[in-house]
């Protein structure tokens, strides 16, 4: 076990790593090179992490796992598919990208997760947790189908195993009885502690004594008689289930679902799970291997602080230590802490208020009110649409939710939202963190489109803060009596006042702004992105462009009064949002324009109809032209400079 943090590889043999291009590379070594391969390989994250920032714990936590299952299966005719990929590091290393390794995440380079159209390896695209076996299974009835011989593996974490998409897959699966492999990587963990029912299941099975005796004496039993034929393995296989059962009180869980159960197995011995995944391959029909593993693996301070070491940032290697950069100033604060100090002090207020999050107590800081509120505060798992209709109930019996989801972790829960809260009107605050572009998680955490599907909700209050004090105003005004359904979202990342705690005070719902006055143009922003504008407006004024600058708030339900006003001065109009301009702000400016016979010219700057790729917010921001600059160029395609005696 390598557990200092010291860049020197113990026993292992240096220079194998090196010599691995792909997987069929890999598969030429003999067993006992593996364990050196794995050192080497857990090295190289390390050296690579520690000054390029990315998910590490739990690619550090599947080495073994990751070199053994592409020594096992011939990889990329038999398909990996990994549960979100924040642990796929390892894979990619393995499968032609270790030279560009140190491009992952950056502009440009590669991406933080699997991606198909990156590798032939990558067999699925993820991000999103709870989908590998749903997408496994489809692999492995269209190769039933084709008649090809082709093993189809999933691994999953158990905290991706709360998810209830996992659940409905592995229902499926069991009745097909198709050839997959579901792996369980179970660690214990998510990105934060894992909580449940499910977590207490998998720690009875792999804690048990005598349980695990009894398995490791079936295996070699199994081992022995399989020359006798399947029957006979069948027969045997329905001796452990029963005597399982009895020793742990209780049923195998996935066995119940019609798939054969395999484990605990130590995930970090990789020989050993070299020759049970070879043993596997034999066995027809769905599986589960439950490996047991460290998130952090082979990095001190990486096992013993997994949640803040599942993406660290920056960081030594040799002392753990975290880079902070140095700052002289006071920071505005991230738009998450604004967030979970502000609804501590609403709820010390309000004894009705209770906070909700799946899985993301930490990423989204509601940890401060479950550490100074615990019994008011849920981490409900992986598991979006349950906490949607979880505050539904809560908001039934009169108290008031804020429901914190991640934007693009919202999509998954759009039914709940519209069925189970709009529609009967409940008082449920979604408070969507991570709205607009998020940086280097690219495309699948792009939190590009909740401002336009959230528009079209009956009943739903959508809103976004132009900055920290405003998002405290709308947190007070959504807890409000007759608030109703209220959606306020803001993006990854700091604020733009250091002096943000001010006293809060209830908004008129559907009330907008006007920050600047002027002649030339008008700019109509939603949420922090008007900050953008507000720069934009110092910047053409210094070129006598005199433009006006709205801050719209909400847009539903919109302020009409502010429009009708806008319409009737200017000529020219330019929307400024950070999400999608297929139906968010831009969209609902053009409608009003229609519905109300004004003919101004509007033009719409936001995120455009396609995937945006990973990047630096600011970066991002500038590529889809919506940043300071691209404001001012729009401007300046609109509207004639003329000169002005007296600007202010």
């Amino acid at each position: 076990m390598l557990l200092s943090n010291s860049p020197k590889m113990s026993a292992a043999k240096a220079g194998i790593l090196e010599k691995i291009n792909s997987p069929a590379d890999l598969r030429k070594l003999k067993e006992e090179d593996l364990i050196s391969l794995s050192a080497e390989l857990r090295e190289f994250i390390i050296d690579v992490v520690c000054t390029n920032p990315g998910h590490f714990g739990a690619s550090l936590g599947v080495v073994e796992l990751t070199v053994a299952l592409h020594y096992v299966y011939k990889t990329p005719f038999d398909k990996l598919i990994w549960d979100v990929g924040h642990q796929a590091y390892g894979h990619k290393i393995l499968t032609g990208r270790r030279d560009v390794f140190h491009t992952n995440r950056k502009y440009k380079g590669i991406s933080g997760f699997p991606k198909m159209d990156e590798s032939e390896y990558d067999a699925f695209g993820v991000g999103h947790s709870s989908t590998s076996i749903s997408a496994a299974l489809g692999m492995a009835i269209a190769a039933e189908k084709e008649k090809k011989d082709r093993k189809v593996v999933a691994v999953i974490g158990d905290g991706a195993l709360t998810g209830g998409m996992a659940f409905e897959a592995l229902n499926n699966a069991g009745i097909e009885k198709s050839d997959i492999l579901v792996i369980l990587n179970d660690n214990n963990m998510a990105i934060d502690q894992n909580v449940g029912a499910i977590k207490q299941y998998l720690l009875d099975i792999s804690t048990s004594h005598a349980y695990n005796k009894l398995k490791d004496d079936i295996w070699k039993t199994l081992g022995k008689i399989k020359r006798f034929g399947p029957n006979t393995q069948a027969l045997i296989q329905k001796i452990d289930t029963g005597l399982k059962s009895i020793i742990l009180k209780q049923s195998n869980m996935f066995e119940a679902l019609n798939f054969r159960y395999f484990g605990p197995v130590d995930g970090h011995d990789v020989v050993q799970l070299s020759k049970v995944l070879k043993d596997l391959k034999d066995i027809p029909g769905p599986k589960l291997l439950h490996c047991i593993t460290k998130k952090g693996k082979g990095f001190k301070q990486a096992e013993l602080n997994q949640t803040v070491f599942h993406a660290p940032g920056k960081f030594d290697k040799v002392t753990g230590e975290i880079i902070r950069p140095e700052c002289k100033k006071p920071k505005p604060p991230k738009y998450q802490d604004v967030f979970g100090n502000t609804i501590v002090e609403l709820a010390n207020k309000n004894k009705k208020i209770i906070g909700i999050t799946p899985a993301m107590p930490t990423g989204s800081s509601l940890n401060i009110m479950m550490e100074e509120m615990p019994d008011r505060a849920f981490d409900v798992g992986i598991a979006e649409q349950h906490a949607v209709t979880f505050s539904a109930g809560l908001a039934v019996a009169g108290y008031v939710p804020f429901c914190n989801i991640y934007s693009s972790f919202m999509q998954r829960a759009y039914d709940q939202v519209i069925h189970d809260v709009a529609l009967q009107k409940l008082n449920v605050v979604f408070c969507l963190d991570r709205a607009g572009l998020v940086g280097d998680d690219g495309p699948t955490h792009h939190g590009a489109y909740d401002l336009a599907f959230m528009r079209t909700v009956p009943n739903l209050v959508v809103s976004s803060p132009l900055n920290e004090e405003e998002l405290r105003n709308l947190m007070y005004t959504a807890q409000c009596k007759d608030a109703g359904p209220f959606s306020i979202r803001y993006p990854r990342g700091e604020g733009v006042m250091a002096d943000w705690k001010k006293p809060m005070k209830k908004l008129e719902i559907g009330k907008g702004q006007e920050l600047f006055d002027g002649e030339d143009v008008a700019i109509i922003s939603i949420g922090p992105i008007g900050n953008e504008a507000i720069k934009a407006r110092k910047f053409l004024l210094k070129e006598n462009y005199n433009a006006a600058v709205y801050d719209m708030r909400f847009l539903k339900p919109l302020d009409e009064e502010l429009l009708h006003q806008v319409f009737k001065k200017f000529d020219h109009i330019i929307t400024v949002e950070d999400g999608t301009t297929v139906g968010g702000l831009g969209s609902a400016v053009l409608e009003f324009m229609s519905d109300h016979g004004y003919s101004s010219r509007v033009k719409r700057l936001g995120i455009p109809d396609k995937f945006v790729e990973h990047g630096p917010q600011q970066t991002l921001y500038k590529d889809c032209g919506f940043d300071a600059e691209g404001i001012v160029n729009a401007v300046k395609s609109m509207v004639k400079v003329r000169v002005y005696s007296n600007i202010s």
